[in-house]
């Protein structure tokens, strides 16, 4: 099987559209959510509201993705797209200027990030149809790439907006960036139909959503990718958890993290772009159980230094998610290719949440050096239990 390269992904204009919209949504929503949680902060000197408020963006995509992600296939990809701008830049507005009391504040932003989940399956449903083939593994890695960078970016930008304007006029700004991610995708992607159409809305998207939620879970192929994509990043989320309360402070905290997203940006770039699509399947075992191995040497209390070292090989191993993307478009029907991917992230995101929250419980019984360790070790026992759906089988390996 022939490798894509970047200039032929590059090459693409609805491709470049897609990555520089998405490049502003990501570091549009880290601004929103970092000038939301000091405006709650500001207002209440509360430090759990002020957390629960950055945090809020993430929640809904629970409910999302149970009740709604059937939407992503039952409407136009460019206008979804459009739309969830739009909405993000309405929000953004609202937070700052509408005089809203905390309580109003967060329902505000769960309430509109029920759809989040929607825009991003919209998004990430369409990537294949413009990228054919090995070109779209390529164009995920450089999404995720752009998706690490953009976020360190999005922080501290919002940092600099945040010490010169104040939280408003930070969310005014996330507001901007949201408007003119509106207008590159609506005058930079030409008109698609939706895929799986049927003329229903309202509750008919809530049936049909529960049921191809059912039907893809029930189908093995389908369920082990996503088992694949969701059970190794649970371990990674709840090791990065322990990282704030292992160093003692944000200060030290923020380099290690820093580290771990300089680390899953190399190892993306590096698979995507040197391995071959075959060998980039293969990999996906050895990087998956990479994910834990270095989260192991936490229980020898590493200092700053070594500690951003071990997270960020431990992140390198994210890119095993790459030797599954192809697979997952193959086994997903088209109709409800939309749905799937974001069934895919939903779930991703809740796992991500769970883990966090059960390796800080664990934190509480153990010392955070021994509670990183043991989500390290859960990683690798994950992998090797997930070794046949990680390790493709020689017939998938086709051309």
């Amino acid at each position: 099987m022939k490798g894509a390269t970047f200039g032929e992904v590059f090459a693409v204009k609805e491709f470049r559209v897609l990555f520089g919209s998405f490049v502003l949504l990501v570091g549009a929503d880290g601004i929103k959510m970092l000038a939301l949680s000091v405006l709650v902060y500001a207002r209440t000197g509360s430090p759990g509201l002020s957390a629960a408020a950055y945090m809020a963006g993430w929640l809904p995509y629970i409910a999302g993705g149970l009740f709604l992600l059937s939407l992503a296939d039952r409407m136009s990809p460019r206008a979804l797209m459009v739309v969830g701008e739009l909405v993000r830049a309405v929000t953004c507005l609202l937070l700052a200027y509408a005089g809203l009391p905390v309580w109003g504040l967060l329902v505000l932003v769960l309430v509109t990030g029920l759809f989040s989940p929607v825009f991003f399956a919209a998004r990430a449903a369409m990537l294949p149809e413009v990228l054919p083939g090995d070109a779209f593994v390529l164009g995920r890695s450089v999404l995720n790439v752009a998706s690490a960078g953009a976020q360190i970016a999005g922080l501290a930008v919002g940092g600099a907006f945040l010490a010169v304007t104040g939280p408003s006029g930070a969310l005014a700004a996330t507001a901007g960036l949201s408007v003119v991610a509106a207008v590159v995708l609506r005058f930079g992607l030409p008109y698609r139909p939706a895929r799986g159409a049927d003329g229903r809305g309202g509750a008919g998207a809530v049936r049909q959503t529960l049921r191809v939620n059912r039907r893809l879970l029930a189908d093995g192929r389908v369920r082990g990718l996503l088992l694949a994509a969701w059970l190794p990043c649970v371990c990674v989320a709840g090791a990065e958890a322990m990282v704030v309360p292992y160093m003692g402070g944000q200060g030290q905290a923020g380099v290690v993290l820093a580290a771990a997203a300089g680390g899953m940006a190399v190892g993306e770039f590096a698979v995507g772009r040197f391995a071959a699509p075959e060998l980039r399947e293969r990999l996906s075992l050895p990087l998956a159980v990479l994910l834990g191995v270095p989260w192991l040497a936490f229980a020898f209390t590493p200092g700053v230094v070594w500690a951003a070292v071990l997270a960020a090989v431990a992140a390198a191993g994210l890119s095993y998610q790459l030797g599954l993307q192809r697979r997952f478009v193959d086994v997903v029907p088209e109709e409800v290719r939309g749905q799937a991917f974001g069934l895919q992230s939903a779930g991703l995101m809740t796992g991500q949440a769970a883990g966090a929250a059960l390796v800080g419980v664990l934190g509480e019984v153990i010392a955070p050096s021994y509670a990183i360790a043991a989500a390290g070790g859960a990683g690798i026992l994950v992998a090797l239990a997930l070794a046949g759906v990680l390790r493709p089988a020689r017939v998938q390996l086709r051309t």
